[in-house]
């Protein structure tokens, strides 16, 4: 049986030989993840290229999820010994914290230059993650101006390429950047679910049958994780009873005289777009 998700290979290792050349140049590194799947944003290879490197870790699209999914990834990501920080980059919400965090970063790598007798410079910065993490709204919001194409798809930024912030920070904004090889299908699969890597690599329907299952898992998580009365509020559709084959199909009969492709394309708009609430697919353990 094939993996229910997958990618080219080829691609990937040509673009992540280029930002292994250029993070060589880099003092900080700000690696974006999407608040509904923190883990499964979390790149593998992402503790060996920031080694020795200052690390700011974004949580964006926070909007998205629930204040208590937020407080619960705050306290589990700090007992880890990280400082998340909490971005609606859309909305600019959070961003001034970023510049900030990354200003202070640049001070002490300029003060450990000043310590060997070397000149202060400006910061150079990257900013990495998955692809449609919000990176490039990010660094639009960092700017202050739109100087990278942002849209709620994978794939937008295409090159490497420097952005001047300020006369002290550089940025180097860079394509989403996916494993080679991703073995965890659960992980693989929430990417899909929140249109994190691109549609080439999955089925609608499947992702959209995938979708439902995993609503079944999550639901009453918390008081306010009602994932199932989503569904069923959404779609005047209950689906505790079904698995996620039967309610797409029942789905698609219900609105789109039976048209699978065209109900699992609505449920998955849905969620992205967030019309079934602020429902995260991953909690803290």
């Amino acid at each position: 049986m094939t993996p229910a998700i997958q990618w080219y290979p080829g691609h990937i290792a040509k673009a992540e030989k280029a930002l292994q050349e250029q993070l060589k140049r880099v003092d900080v590194v700000l690696e974006v993840r999407d608040a509904r799947v923190p883990l499964a944003t979390q790149h593998p290879q992402i503790s060996q290229w920031i080694a020795g490197k200052e690390h700011i870790l974004v949580i964006n699209r926070v909007d998205m999820v629930s204040k208590t999914a937020r407080t619960q990834w705050e306290t589990w990501l700090r007992d880890q010994g990280q400082i998340p920080y909490f971005t609606n980059a859309q909305e600019g919400k959070g961003v001034a914290g970023i510049a900030k965090a990354a200003q202070v970063a640049g001070q002490q790598m300029n003060q450990r230059r000043r310590d060997r007798g070397m000149r202060p410079r400006a910061v150079r910065a990257v900013v990495i993650g998955f692809p449609n993490v919000g990176k490039s709204a990010l660094i639009n919001r960092l700017v202050k101006k739109k100087v990278v194409e942002s849209a709620r798809k994978p794939g937008v930024t295409r090159q490497l390429r420097w952005i001047r912030i300020t006369d002290d920070l550089e940025l180097l904004d860079a394509p989403g950047i996916l494993p080679a090889l991703l073995k965890d299908q659960e992980a693989a699969l929430k990417l899909a679910i929140c249109d994190d890597i691109g549609q080439a690599a999955y089925d609608n329907q499947r992702i959209a049958s995938s979708l439902v299952e995993l609503f079944k898992t999550l639901d009453g998580q918390t008081e306010e994780a009602t994932y199932l009365a989503a569904l069923d509020q959404r779609y005047d559709l209950a689906a505790f009873d079904m698995t996620g084959e039967t309610y797409l199909q029942q789905l698609a009969n219900l609105r789109y005289q039976g048209d699978r492709e065209r109900a699992a394309r609505t449920l998955l708009r849905d969620y992205r777009v967030g019309y079934l609430g602020q429902l995260p697919l991953e909690w803290p353990d």
